[in-house]
């Protein structure tokens, strides 16, 4: 026990990290609560090239370019940088969509789920609950293994993913350009930290999470199967470390109503955080791990990254995520959908990877 909590620890240490990091961005510009969360991010990023037209969810966010550039370069300095993929992505593409999906009807990713709690939003105690109920449903139908979609692991051309990374960069340069990208005037889209701040921000965090491995769902999953706290210990330093700040800065407010970012119809925010952890476990990550991964040149990851990025454009264009208000409709239908198919999917694949 003593030898598993010590191979966790730079672990727990890298949820620290987020934690701290997460709350203090929201301190320093960023919306309320939401210092960092993937799928917002991405809708806010997708609306910056265009990709959707809502005015108030348009901004690049440089966090979101540092961890991917943070891990690419933390996975060169360890020799770790590999291109590699397992074959034709659609169904990826697809995983990378219904996550964007999940988080959206939460109204945050798996991140955001836990920055939401450590503000003292009680509504996110729905999300969080099916997020674990979702891994462990996944363990349920894969036990150790994978679906073994697209066959096995395979080496790729490194200049696909050395390319992406250059790309990357790139945008990482245009977000410091005025006018360069879109970029909202009013709403959550214009709620930022300095964009300096931002991208060193995500440099470390990329940097360190590439090293630990960090992973919300990735956490969960190994405490569900080494039936261990030291794994799920990575998880709560996220949650411990973000009330230390709120509380600090006077952040902290418990509540359920009027909470800012979320609504009260909890049943979907299970549902859509069900959909968004069962599909981690599938995917191999949550949303931010995936980032993490497509850095080292998975090109898997990178193609459920982009599954996430066209998800996040049609989540705005659609109108599929949640509000204040609640879950639309439309929105409802997706998650019952894509669990619907999830669960056929997993249930009628036989093949599994050790």
């Amino acid at each position: 026990m003593r030898g598993l909590w010590r191979a966790h620890r730079w672990t727990v240490a890298s949820g620290a990290l987020l934690g701290l990091s997460g709350a203090l961005l929201a301190v320093w510009g960023n919306p309320v609560n939401t210092g960092i969360c993937i799928s917002c991010f991405l809708e806010n990023a997708a609306g910056a090239l265009g990709l959707h037209g809502n005015p108030r969810m348009q901004y690049i966010r440089p966090e979101l370019l540092g961890f991917f550039l943070g891990s690419a370069a933390a996975a060169v300095l360890a020799r770790e940088f590999r291109a590699r993929a397992r074959g034709p992505g659609l169904h990826l593409l697809g995983l990378g969509f219904l996550m964007a999906v999940g988080s959206a009807v939460f109204i945050g990713c798996p991140v955001k789920a836990m920055l939401r709690l450590a503000g003292g939003d009680l509504t996110a105690v729905a999300g969080a609950v099916g997020l674990v109920a979702g891994v462990r449903l996944g363990i349920a139908l894969l036990g150790r293994g994978e679906l073994g979609l697209g066959g096995p692991e395979r080496p790729a051309p490194v200049l696909v993913p050395a390319g992406v990374v250059v790309a990357v960069a790139v945008l990482a340069g245009l977000a410091f350009v005025p006018g360069a990208l879109i970029e909202s005037r009013t709403g959550g889209g214009a709620q930022h930290a300095p964009a300096a701040v931002s991208l060193v921000a995500g440099l470390v965090l990329g940097a360190a999470c590439q090293r630990t491995r960090f992973c919300i769902t990735g956490a969960v999953r190994d405490a569900f199967l080494l039936r261990a706290a030291a794994p799920a210990a990575a998880v709560v330093a996220v949650v411990a470390a973000a009330v230390l700040v709120n509380a600090f800065t006077g952040s902290f407010s418990v509540g359920y109503y009027d909470q800012p970012g979320a609504h009260l119809q909890w049943a979907w925010s299970a549902l859509g955080m069900g959909l968004v952890g069962l599909v981690a476990v599938i995917a191999g990550g949550c949303p931010f791990r995936q980032i993490i991964r497509a850095g080292e040149g998975d090109l898997d990851a990178a193609t459920v990254c982009v599954g996430m990025v066209l998800g996040a454009a049609l989540v705005q264009s659609w109108g599929l995520g949640g509000t204040t208000a609640g879950v639309p409709p439309a929105g409802r239908v997706a998650v019952l959908l894509g669990l619907a198919g999830v669960l056929g999917l997993a249930l009628t694949r036989k093949e599994r990877i050790a």
